[in-house]
């Protein structure tokens, strides 16, 4: 996803960096062979960004320096996949939602859960210019609306409509194995099915 994102943000016209838990030297190579146009970097140039987005594996994200975050506009595009990653106590026993519990770890950064329920191959494929009837829409949830404002407009940038779930805690409507994540909705489609779920969002 993390690849797939880079080069469709590229291509939107963004300034791209590129880090992982490897030095910026190890990474150089596969960045220009892969997201020709991006840049390695190490992971605290990457989080100096105007905007962050958080694609590892949800079961690492512990492995992220809090610090370096504070303050920041992050995008979680993370899903917990107990059958794929294995069981993991941090959500299942937190009654909170996946993007609320990354949230409580990165202390003072503005989380806003987006991006997660599309498919890398579909990123690159679906994307339609602004005012077509058909084009796709993703649903984005936060606490910060200054955040949500800059993450929605990358959205737009990335070509989907970008609709606004609510809070942090309504990001539990698009989470796995939701009608919203399961499928592909215009933003008429995707408002109709955020309101249908928003009694569960509410109780979260």
């Amino acid at each position: 996803m993390g690849t797939a994102l880079a080069r469709q943000a590229l291509k939107a016209g963004y300034q791209v960096r590129i880090a992982t838990a490897k030095p910026a030297a190890e990474n150089a190579l596969l960045v220009d062979i892969v997201t020709p146009g991006a840049v390695a970097v190490e992971s605290s140039q990457a989080a100096a960004s105007d905007l962050v987005v958080l694609a590892i594996p949800l079961h690492k994200y512990r492995t992220l320096n809090p610090h370096e975050l504070a303050g920041r506009i992050v995008i979680d595009a993370m899903n917990y996949w107990a059958p794929i990653d294995g069981v993991f106590d941090d959500f299942e026993s937190d009654p909170r939602t996946t993007s609320e519990v990354v949230e409580g770890f990165l202390l003072n950064a503005r989380v806003v859960k987006s991006l997660n329920h599309i498919g890398y191959h579909e990123l690159e494929e679906d994307d339609k210019a602004a005012g077509d009837v058909t084009r796709r829409a993703l649903a984005l949830a936060g606490d910060d609306a200054e955040a949500k404002a800059l993450v929605a407009t990358f959205i737009d940038r990335l070509g989907y409509d970008a609709v606004d779930a609510g809070p942090l805690a309504a990001g539990r409507s698009f989470e796995p194995a939701t009608e919203i994540f399961t499928g592909s909705h215009t933003a008429h489609q995707l408002v109709a099915l955020i309101q249908k779920a928003s009694p569960l969002a509410d109780a979260a």
